[in-house]
């Protein structure tokens, strides 16, 4: 789980994150991560219900690695559900023609 080039640009200047603890529950949709911005601060939902798995603690000293390498730079990972939906999950071409939009 991470966030887009177009979402780490519209933050501009991250200067926190609030991750959530490996092994925490999560349902989908649920708001599980803070980022925090010179112009906002924004949660950061799960996609699916599941368990967090792992998280990258390297960004609590380096939040605006972000900005530099959104796509390097991951937030958690999530173990969905045994049943949990992905269907709904945006791929790359979609996303694209969402934001366009």
């Amino acid at each position: 789980m991470g966030i887009t080039y177009h979402a780490q640009e519209a933050l501009e200047g991250i200067v926190s994150i609030e991750l959530p603890e490996a092994g925490r529950k999560v349902g989908a949709g649920e708001p599980i991560a803070v980022i925090e911005s010179v112009k906002a601060a924004s949660d950061i939902h799960s996609p699916v219900a599941g368990e967090i798995t792992e998280v990258n603690t390297g960004l609590n000293g380096e939040p605006d690695a972000l900005n530099r390498a959104p796509y390097e730079s991951w937030l958690f990972r999530v173990q969905p559900d045994d049943g949990s939906s992905t269907a709904g999950l945006l791929g790359p071409d979609k996303y694209a023609k969402l934001i366009e939009e």
